[in-house]
C-alpha cells in the first residue's frame, strides 16, 4: 500500500468512508461510481422517481444470480483449473462489455488516472477471485459464503488501519463480535480448520481491501475498473491455464462463458437497484445470499450446513447490519446543518 503522503494525493476528497456492503456498487460494470448515491443519502438526484419494491426485487434477484454463479463455479472447478475458469469467464465478460469499451475509447481505458492504484487493485482482485474459486472447490458453499459475509466487518477495521477513520465503541464491539463469528465458523479446535478455510479467509480480507481501494478510485469510471479487472484475470488465465488445460465440452464451455455474463448482469442489477431505492433499504437484502447458498448448496451438492454454521451466519449478519446502520446514523449527523 502507498504511504500516507501518497494516499493524500491519490484519495479524492469524497473518499473518506468506504462502503460497508457485501457488493461494491459498480464493481465490475460499465457504470460510473459517481452516479450512485451514498448509503445515507436518501435525497440523491438519482433516487428521484424511485421505485422501492422494484429496487428490493432487483437486489434480491442480483444476489440470487451471484450465488447461482458461485454454484456454477463450484461445479466447474471440480473439472477445470481456476486459471481455465478465469480465462473463459473473463473473455465472455470482456466480449459483453466490448461496445462500452469502444464508446469510451482505448486511451481512457489504457491510461486511467491513478494507474498505480488501479494496478494494485487488479492484482488483489485476481488473487481474491482465484482464492474464492480454489476454496469453493473444497468447501460447502454455505460455509464459504458465511466467511465472505464478514467482508463489511473487515472493511470497517481496515478503514481504521489504512484510512485513519474513527470507530466509535459500539462499532468496535460489533467488529470484534463479527470477527468472533468468523473464527467460530472456521472451528479452530476441530479438524475442519483446513487450508481451504484459511484460503477463504484470505480471500475475504482481499475482497475487503478491494472495497477500500475502489473507494480510493471513486473518481475513476466504472468501465475502466472492470476493464482492468477483467484484463488482470485474463492474463492470469493465459499464464496458468495451459499447464492444466482440459478441453471443455460444449455444455461446460457455455457454462464457463455464462460465469462472466451472469456476473456482469448481476452487477448492473445491483446498480439499478441502488438508483431505484435508498441503500438503507436495499443493502440489507444482500445478506439473503446465505439463504440462496443453503438452498442451492443442498439441491445441487447435497450440502446442508450444521447448526454451528447457521449460528455463526446469524452472528455475522447481526454485526454487519449493526455496523451498516450505525454508519448511516453517523453520516446523517454529519450532514444535518447546524441550527
Amino acid at each position: 500500500m502507498p504511504t500516507s503522503s501518497e494516499n493524500s494525493d491519490l484519495l479524492p476528497q469524497n473518499a473518506q468512508k468506504p462502503h460497508t456492503a457485501l457488493i461494491e456498487p459498480s464493481f465490475g460494470t460499465g457504470e460510473d461510481l459517481e452516479g450512485l448515491p451514498e448509503a445515507s443519502d436518501e435525497n440523491h438526484p438519482n433516487l428521484v422517481g424511485q421505485n422501492i419494491p422494484m429496487g428490493i426485487a432487483l437486489m434480491i434477484l442480483a444476489i440470487f444470480m451471484y450465488v447461482a454463479n458461485d454454484v456454477m463455479g463450484k461445479w466447474l472447478v471440480s473439472t477445470y483449473s481456476v486459471g481455465q475458469v478465469l480465462l473463459i469467464r473473463s473473455l465472455a465478460g470482456l466480449a459483453l462489455l466490448a461496445p462500452s469499451f469502444y464508446r469510451e475509447g482505448w486511451r481512457t481505458l489504457l491510461i486511467p488516472p491513478n494507474w498505480r492504484m488501479n494496478l494494485i487493485r487488479v492484482v488483489i482482485t485476481t488473487a481474491e477471485v482465484s482464492s474464492f474459486y480454489w476454496a469453493v472447490a473444497y468447501m460447502p458453499l454455505a460455509d464459504l459464503v458465511t466467511i465472505y459475509m464478514a467482508a463489511p466487518i473487515f472493511v470497517t477495521a481496515l478503514a481504521w488501519a489504512f484510512l485513519g477513520e474513527k470507530i466509535d465503541v459500539r462499532r468496535a464491539i460489533a467488529v470484534f463480535v463479527g470477527f468472533g463469528g468468523v473464527v467460530l465458523a472456521m472451528r479452530p479446535s476441530s479438524a475442519s480448520l483446513s487450508l481451504p478455510a484459511l484460503v477463504a479467509i484470505a480471500g475475504c480480507l482481499a475482497f475487503s481491501m478491494i472495497m477500500i481501494i475502489t473507494r480510493y478510485l471513486r473518481g475513476t469510471k466504472g468501465i475502466v475498473l472492470v476493464g482492468w479487472q477483467a484484463g488482470g484475470a485474463l492474463i492470469f488465465g493465459l499464464v496458468t491455464a495451459p499447464t492444466h488445460w482440459v478441453p471443455p465440452t460444449p455444455t461446460d464451455f457455455a457454462l464457463l462463458a455464462l460465469l462472466g455474463v451472469v456476473s456482469t448482469i448481476a452487477h448492473i442489477a445491483v446498480n439499478r437497484s441502488l438508483k431505484l431505492a435508498p441503500a438503507s433499504v436495499v443493502m440489507p437484502y444482500q445478506y439473503s445470499q446465505i439463504i440462496w447458498a443453503v438452498v442451492l448448496g443442498f439441491l445441487i451438492f447435497g450440502d446442508w450446513p450444521d447448526m454451528a454454521i447457521l449460528t455463526c451466519s446469524g452472528i455475522i449478519i447481526v454485526a454487519g447490519l449493526f455496523i451498516f446502520y450505525r454508519e448511516q446514523a453517523q453520516a446523517k449527523k454529519l450532514t444535518v446543518p447546524a441550527a
